[in-house]
This record gives structure tokens, C-alpha cells and sequence, in this order.
């Protein structure tokens, strides 16, 4: 109703209103579910400070199946009917469609009303090509979340779950476990979202770009989770100036944008730190960018930049992680402070044989990562000319999916934002 309201309105204050009016509804009911009770611990803690208690009880209330994701969805809606860019929708059961697509409703990616609204004005009907296409990309998807997410998350839970109990040579391989299990259980989701679109006939957005391949942290976010860098850097990062103001200004835009990333992931301290630090981060990289080797080198000397680069970044990226992962700060200061201490402590707790397979998985999908994003056109099977190639690679898939496989491994990380 907002956007109808919005495209009709004549006047420019009253277009602003129904605007704003429409956004603090959207945030008010992600606030409501999301934060009112982290909001209300955190008054009554204060309170308690000068011997007061908050009458205000807690709530036991479901959260809404991808409440953060759809409800950016609706407000991209509404600020881009309110800036021309698309007009209002009229039909309530487009409209419903567009917030509620079933495919990406959980976990994004978070789409913009000017892709996905006119294909769902469009007829669709059964197209080989696309089903074939689409159901390829599930089961790479499959892949990561089973066999590559879910193995990782057995010996990672052990160590993020009884953090005392750990030295610091697990804490470190836990760490790294992480920062490949949520890649490949979120872009696993994604690629299985977006294969299950495909097949319908329906083209959703590039979600992830292999960002463990990013030599610095700016180059990170234009990889990792990009509806969701893009909508903030769209109607946040942008409206506050974006890179139109002083120096200064800018790092601050930057710094607001990440600290609210980390409260939209959740109503917990870690995943505001976690985003705090991505903020530091990329105001960091922004001041030293100008200063930074630019000038031509030799092939060996740029493969090894480059390399050292991506090992940096990916360093910085597993430290924040910790905090990602941990299930309180204080957990993750135990994590972080046992991160010097090597003892004989327990190692694999899970057992060697899941190790060797957490070792397995990784090396696979490195090579596969490897190969798409430095030989993007060469050793394509699943899309090879070849049909006993083409439904070779698809047959080893499924049987490696069959036997390196967790089928026990619970939802995706994503579902709980």
C-alpha cells in the first residue's frame, strides 16, 4: 500500500512521510522480534546498577522464517517506487510473491523490485536448458552444505562449544574449519535458491564470488554475501554521503554501515564486534589504500603478492570470525587468549577419520574454486559437449555428496537471521 501511496502522492514532503512511515514499520516489526529482548536484558542490567529492576518481562515469541532477509527485500521496494526507479505494484499477490518468493526466503539472496518484479509479470513455462542448468547448480550447492559445511561443523562445534577444554593449534584449525563451513553453508543455500529459481524460470542475483580469492578487505565485500554489501552500500553508505564528503565523513559512513550489518546478523554482542571490526577494517585499508605498490612488476613477483595478499585478508577475515562463531564474547576472549597456548590438550576429539575428510572436502572444493576463478572457460564437465563427461562429473558429484556426506547436520547458519 505504501509504494501505491507513495507513486500517487503529488507532494514532495508527503512522498517523504509515507516513505519514512513505511521504513519504521518494516524496522519496528524487525526490532520487535529480533532485539526487544536484547534490548530489554540490556536495560534492566543498567538498571540493576542503581539497585532498580525492569518491570518489563521477557518475551517467548517465534521469530519469523527469514525475517531480515524479506523484510529488506519489502523496503528495497519502497525506496526504489519512492525514487522512480519502480513503479508501485498493484497486484497483492505479485507483490506477496516478490517479499515471500519461497526459493530465497530464508537466507536472500535479497532481491531488487527491478529484476524480479517484471518476471513475475512474465509467463513462464518448462525450458529443458534452464531445469538442466538449475538443478546442476543445487547439487553444487548440495555439496557444500553436506559435504563440505556440515563435516567441518562436527569438529568445529567440539572446539566453539567447550572453548576451555582447547590449545591453541585446534583453536586455530576450528577458526579456519569456520570461515569454510558459513562460506559453504550460505553460498550453498544461495546456489541451491538460486538453481531452484532457475528451474521455474525465474534469474535471482549472484550472491557469492568465491571472497576467499580477495587480496584486500574492499575487494572481500564485493564478493561475500553481494545483495546484502549492495543494499546497504545503495540505501545507507550512499544517503549518508557515500564518498561525496570529506575524508573523515566517509570512514565514519563506512564505520556506521558495518557496525549496523553486525546488529542486523543478530541481538548479541559478538555480531556487533564482528561487524566493528569489519568497520575497522575497511576504514584501515581505505587510508593505507593510496600508499600501496602500484607500480608494474614481474609475473613472479605479482603471484606472490598476490598470494601474500590473499593469505593477509584471509587472516583478518578468520579473526573476526571468532567472534562470528563464538557463543558470547566472553567465550570468544577465552578463544582468543588460548590462541598462544599449545599443550596437549584434545586434539580430534571427533576422531581422525573425520579430520582426514574435513581435509578432503576443503581440497575439493579449492580445486573447483581454483579452476573457476582463475580458468573459468577450461574444465567446464558439468556443461561439457561431452555427454558421458557432462553426466560423469554429475554421477561423481552425487556419489561423492552419497559418501563424504553429513545428513545430520541441521539447518543452515543463515535460517537463524
Amino acid at each position: 500500500m505504501a509504494g501505491i501511496y507513495i507513486e500517487k502522492a503529488q507532494d514532495k514532503q508527503r512522498r517523504k512521510l509515507l516513505l519514512a512511515a513505511s521504513l519504521a514499520a518494516n524496522i519496528g516489526i524487525l526490532a520487535f522480534f529480533k532485539y526487544f529482548n536484547f534490548l530489554n536484558l540490556n536495560i534492566d542490567r543498567f538498571m540493576g546498577k542503581f539497585n532498580y529492576h525492569d518491570p518489563i518481562s521477557y518475551l517467548t515469541i517465534l521469530l519469523p522464517i527469514g525475517l531480515s532477509f524479506h523484510t529488506f527485500q519489502a523496503m528495497s521496494y519502497t525506496i526504489e517506487v519512492y525514487r522512480g526507479n519502480q513503479k508501485a505494484e498493484r497486484h497483492l499477490d505479485i507483490y506477496s510473491l516478490y517479499v515471500m518468493f519461497y526459493p530465497q526466503l530464508v537466507a536472500g539472496p535479497i532481491e531488487r523490485p527491478q529484476n524480479i518484479l517484471p518476471q513475475m509479470h512474465t509467463e513462464h513455462r518448462f525450458d529443458y536448458e534452464l531445469m538442466k542448468s538449475g538443478l546442476k547448480m543445487m547439487l553444487w550447492g548440495f555439496f557444500k552444505k553436506i559435504v563440505v559445511a556440515d563435516r567441518l561443523a562436527i569438529f568445529v562445534n567440539s572446539v566453539y562449544n567447550n572453548p576451555e577444554l582447547h590449545n591453541g593449534t585446534t583453536i586455530v584449525i576450528a577458526s579456519i574449519f569456520f570461515s569454510v563451513q558459513i562460506y559453504c553453508d550460505f553460498s550453498g543455500y544461495t546456489d541451491i535458491a538460486i538453481g531452484c529459481a532457475r528451474t521455474m524460470g525465474f534469474d535471482l542475483m549472484k550472491n557469492f564470488e568465491r571472497p576467499y580469492f580477495a587480496t584486500n578487505i574492499q575487494d572481500f565485500w564485493r564478493r561475500w554475501h553481494i545483495s546484502l554489501s549492495t543494499w546497504f552500500r545503495d540505501y545507507l553508505y550512499i544517503p549518508l554521503g557515500g564518498n561525496r564528503v570529506t575524508k573523515q565523513r566517509q570512514y565514519l559512513n563506512l564505520f556506521i554501515v558495518f557496525l549496523i550489518s553486525g546488529i542486523w546478523h543478530g541481538a548479541n554482542y559478538t555480531y556487533i564486534i564482528w561487524g566493528i571490526l569489519h568497520g575497522l577494517y575497511s576504514v584501515v585499508y581505505m587510508i593505507i589504500k593510496p600508499y600501496l605498490r602500484k607500480e608494474p612488476q614481474s609475473k613472479v613477483t605479482a603471484t606472490v603478492i598476490r598470494i601474500g595478499n590473499m593469505a593477509l585478508t584471509g587472516l583478518f577475515i578468520t579473526f573476526a570470525w571468532i567472534f562470528f562463531r563464538a557463543n558470547s564474547v566472553t567465550d570468544a576472549l577465552t578463544l582468543i587468549r588460548d590462541l598462544k597456548s599449545f599443550g596437549a590438550k584434545p586434539f580430534f576429539g571427533d576422531g581422525i577419520s573425520n579430520f582426514a575428510h574435513s581435509i578432503l572436502a576443503i581440497f575439493l572444493l579449492f580445486a573447483v574454486e581454483y579452476k573457476m576463478e582463475y580458468y573459468p572457460e577450461k574444465f567446464n564437465f558439468f556443461t561439457s559437449p561431452n555427454i558421458a563427461l557432462r553426466w560423469g562429473a554429475v554421477a561423481f558429484t552425487i556419489i561423492l555428496i552419497l559418501l563424504l556426506g553429513v545428513f545430520n547436520g541441521g539447518q543452515f547458519i543463515y535460517f537463524q537471521f
